[in-house]
Protein backbone atom coordinates (compact mmCIF):
# COMPACT_ATOMS: atom_id res chain seq x y z
CA UNK A 1 0.00 0.00 0.00
CA UNK A 2 1.39 3.48 -0.79
CA UNK A 3 0.68 6.08 1.74
CA UNK A 4 -1.31 9.20 1.28
CA UNK A 5 0.66 12.40 1.78
CA UNK A 6 -1.38 15.01 3.72
CA UNK A 7 0.02 18.75 3.62
CA UNK A 8 -0.69 20.22 7.18
CA UNK A 9 0.00 23.82 7.97
CA UNK A 10 2.11 22.63 11.07
CA UNK A 11 3.30 20.29 12.87
CA UNK A 12 5.54 20.56 16.03
CA UNK A 13 9.56 21.10 15.58
CA UNK A 14 11.94 18.41 17.33
CA UNK A 15 14.79 19.78 16.21
CA UNK A 16 15.96 22.99 16.93
CA UNK A 17 17.69 25.09 14.67
CA UNK A 18 20.71 25.89 17.29
CA UNK A 19 21.46 22.14 16.49
CA UNK A 20 22.33 22.50 12.93
CA UNK A 21 26.26 23.65 14.26
CA UNK A 22 26.51 20.13 16.19
CA UNK A 23 25.18 18.09 12.99
CA UNK A 24 26.98 19.17 9.84
CA UNK A 25 26.66 16.54 7.73
CA UNK A 26 22.67 16.69 8.23
CA UNK A 27 21.86 13.38 9.37
CA UNK A 28 19.62 14.30 12.45
CA UNK A 29 16.56 12.11 12.82
CA UNK A 30 14.46 12.97 15.67
CA UNK A 31 11.44 10.49 16.04
CA UNK A 32 8.62 11.18 18.84
CA UNK A 33 6.14 7.77 19.26
CA UNK A 34 2.78 7.83 21.05
CA UNK A 35 -0.26 6.00 21.45
CA UNK A 36 -3.95 6.30 22.66
CA UNK A 37 -6.98 4.67 22.19
CA UNK A 38 -7.18 5.91 18.20
CA UNK A 39 -3.81 4.52 17.81
CA UNK A 40 0.25 4.85 17.27
CA UNK A 41 1.29 8.58 15.91
CA UNK A 42 4.70 8.57 14.69
CA UNK A 43 6.14 12.46 14.67
CA UNK A 44 9.48 12.83 12.95
CA UNK A 45 12.30 15.68 12.13
CA UNK A 46 14.88 15.51 10.04
CA UNK A 47 17.67 18.09 8.15
CA UNK A 48 17.30 15.96 5.07
CA UNK A 49 13.12 15.03 4.57
CA UNK A 50 13.94 12.27 2.07
CA UNK A 51 15.31 10.10 5.03
CA UNK A 52 12.80 10.64 6.90
CA UNK A 53 9.86 9.67 4.59
CA UNK A 54 11.51 6.72 4.06
CA UNK A 55 11.67 6.01 7.25
CA UNK A 56 7.78 6.41 7.68
CA UNK A 57 7.12 4.59 4.90
CA UNK A 58 8.54 1.74 5.94
CA UNK A 59 6.14 1.61 8.63
CA UNK A 60 3.52 1.39 6.05
CA UNK A 61 1.10 4.03 7.41
CA UNK A 62 -2.04 5.11 5.72
CA UNK A 63 -1.15 8.46 5.38
CA UNK A 64 2.03 10.48 5.96
CA UNK A 65 1.23 14.16 7.50
CA UNK A 66 4.05 16.83 5.84
CA UNK A 67 4.21 20.57 6.10
CA UNK A 68 5.82 22.63 3.79
CA UNK A 69 8.91 24.76 4.79
CA UNK A 70 10.29 27.77 3.66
Amino acid sequence: MTAEYRFVPDLPDLIDAGEYDDHPDGRLVRLRITWDDKGVEVLGDAFRPDALEALLERMDPEAIEQMLCG
